[in-house]
């Protein structure tokens, strides 16, 4: 299902995330929601996009190069990277003796039974 953003009239974005749209995302998720938790949750969507709009409304120019955050990271500011040193957790008996059940020191789960989506 492909979701394209409306606007309204000057550029305001509509509610792209409609009534109809959300039920399809709840039922594909499996999830039980009272309908006020729904629209809360809905009405939060559809301000996150809004607030995705904005940002990228903003002009950038070409020569900026991309960065995974704000701020360059270069290798001058950047700390040395740490050796890794492979210890043994001291509590891992204790823990595992709080396990209602360890098979060759896992802590065994139960099964969680999942549906197939539609």
């Amino acid at each position: 299902m492909e979701v394209k953003v409306p606007t309204k009239g000057k550029g305001e974005i509509a509610q792209a995330i409609t009534v109809e749209i959300f039920s399809h995302l709840v039922d594909l998720a499996a999830l039980e929601l009272p309908p006020e938790e729904g629209e809360y949750l809905r009405k939060e969507l559809n301000e996150q996009l809004r607030a995705i709009r904005e940002l990228e409304a903003i002009e950038v120019s070409e020569d900026i190069p991309i960065t995974s955050h704000g701020v360059p990271y270069s290798a001058a500011i950047m700390p040395p990277l740490r050796e890794d040193i492979i210890e043994r957790c001291p509590e891992a008996d204790d823990i595992l003796g709080q396990a209602p059940e360890v098979e060759e020191r896992y802590i065994v789960v139960p099964d969680i039974p999942s549906e197939a989506l539609e």
